[in-house]
């Protein structure tokens, strides 16, 4: 990787990062968050849903966007947008005595936002790199993201106390200026021109028939890890405050440990498999889902803190298997000029995903841990019947 390259991809490795601390910042939070707003359990899991079913919606505009004109041109704007919208959230926080709407509000601005940032992110980095050099990138796109969610817990807890609405503001402060350097100093593979709709609509719906199936497993294979590892979390996040007294700086220490280790596995799997030639991304991601749900089965059976923590762990570990194969497969399953809304199709999904985890987990208050976990734990299960039946890393990389 050349060195102008290697300044490119560090700015371009902020955008996770940043993106990430949408939800995973709010999580140790939420509590607070809770308390103050006199909201319940449910209500809460909907600020994560405000965030994330915007983001889902809007993601494929963007792809479609991108396509036609860039992806900083996109993305810059998007970066900025989903700064105002932490801002708009904290203002309604000092100025409301019933705040709940106008967080709300600001939530979906940022939502909007959001759906012009990771997946172009992985886009770009999908048309700047080739073969191996672009499973290793993928890779450090998802450790980015991994670091992002071991960070924000703790400098969620760290703002909190402060005032709970500080991390809205945080928002806006790492954002924007993230915002302003991509659009000045990452340059785009090539040059951007306007495609006639019904060719560019034609070109996408043969890459769906073609490989549809294998895609879609994919799909639902990345969704299911994001939707497992927020819901656990903020379910998480209650029970350390709830059943062990833990709280603030401490508790965003331990929510980091999981999130680290899949940061961390993700990491050391780009370089694995920038070194063995992507071989074998399919089993990874089959052990990756069967350490989902196994690190969920213990969830259930458990009380402890140690084994509760062990099964996150596991959880986490598992999460960190599947990302970077299964980004790997989706950008490398279609051209450079069909990568934006391939990628951004993938990342809607995994928005929805992150959007009903929280609120679906945030049942086990009024129906029981083993009911709703087990329930919502069997996505899971389904995935990998799915991966193993459909997922096909040859018929989804012969594109390149």
């Amino acid at each position: 990787m050349k060195k102008n390259t290697k300044l490119q991809m560090l700015f371009l490795c902020l955008v996770p990062l940043i993106m990430v601390l949408g939800n995973s910042m709010l999580i140790p939070v939420l509590p607070d968050i809770k308390k103050n707003v006199h909201i319940n359990q449910f209500q809460v899991g909907i600020l994560i849903t405000a965030f994330s079913v915007p983001a889902g919606i809007v993601i494929p505009f963007a792809g479609i966007l991108s396509d036609q004109i860039g992806r900083k041109k996109v993305m810059a704007p998007a970066l900025i947008l989903y700064g105002a919208g932490g801002i708009v959230a904290g203002i309604a926080s000092v100025i409301l005595s019933k705040p709940y709407w106008g967080i709300f509000a600001g939530r979906i601005i940022q939502g909007i936002g959001a759906g012009g940032t990771y997946q172009l992110a992985m886009a770009m980095v999908g048309d700047m790199f080739k073969s191996q050099e672009r499973v290793y990138a993928l890779g450090l796109l998802e450790t980015s993201n991994g670091l992002g969610k071991v960070i924000s817990p703790i400098l969620g807890a760290s703002l909190a106390l402060i005032t709970w609405y500080t991390p809205f503001f945080a928002y806006g402060l790492l954002a924007i200026p993230t915002g302003i350097s991509i659009y000045i100093f990452v340059k785009e593979k090539q040059d951007f021109d306007k495609q006639k709709l019904q060719d560019y609509v034609d070109a996408v719906k043969e890459i769906f028939k073609q490989k549809w199936v294998p895609l879609l497993s994919s799909f639902f294979a990345g969704m299911v890890a994001l939707f497992s590892l927020f819901g656990i979390l903020s379910l998480y996040s209650d029970i350390l405050e709830k059943r062990f007294s833990i709280f603030g700086f401490m508790k965003g220490l331990v929510m980091a440990g999981p999130v680290f280790i899949m940061a961390a596995i993700s990491f050391s799997l780009g370089i694995w498999l920038e070194k063995s030639h992507n071989k074998g991304l399919k089993y990874y991601i089959l052990t990756g889902i069967a350490l989902i749900a196994a690190g969920q089965a213990l969830f259930i059976l458990t009380k402890g803190f140690w084994l509760l923590f062990i099964s996150l762990c596991l959880l986490g570990s598992g999460v960190g298997l599947v990302m970077t194969p299964v980004n790997t497969l989706v950008t490398s399953s279609c051209s450079i000029k069909r990568r934006g809304i391939i990628t951004c199709l993938y990342g809607s999904v995994r928005f929805f995903g992150v959007a009903i985890g929280p609120p679906l987990y945030g049942l086990s208050e009024t129906y029981g841990i083993p009911l709703v976990v087990g329930l919502t734990g069997s996505a899971s299960v389904i995935a990998f019947i799915l991966s193993i039946l459909f997922i096909d890393q040859q018929r989804l990389m012969s594109t390149n």
